[in-house]
């Protein structure tokens, strides 16, 4: 029996604890988590730091508030560029995280037999 290539439309099968076990003791699984560590770790420092810079900078300097056209301050600038970062960030992980799936997939369809 052939068995066909794990995909989003098809449920995932149901492993015994066993198989995961076996599984996450695999030395693919351990470089899958690996990947997406060294993906995950550096978006969300970024993340954190971009994000909280806003209110650190408005709330203890004077950076901010220089003009950067007429009357809109660098605030409204990076308040603004923080919903473009935030949405690219977003696709940017969807993208990656399509390609962890189809990784996970495989490793179920090898080790999870």
């Amino acid at each position: 029996m052939v068995s066909k290539p794990l995909t989003a439309d098809r449920k995932r099968q149901k492993l015994t604890p066993a198989q995961y076990s076996s599984i996450a003791k695999s030395d693919p699984f351990r470089k899958l988590i690996r990947i997406k560590k060294t993906f995950i770790i550096p978006f969300t420092i970024f993340f954190l730091c971009f994000y909280f810079a806003l209110p650190i900078l408005t709330s203890y300097t004077s950076i901010l508030n220089h003009s950067f056209y007429g009357s809109i301050t660098w605030a409204w600038v990076f308040a603004f560029l923080q919903f473009i970062m935030t949405w690219a960030l977003c696709m940017i992980y969807y993208k990656k995280a399509a390609k962890f799936d189809e990784i996970s997939d495989q490793i179920i369809a090898e080790e999870g037999r």
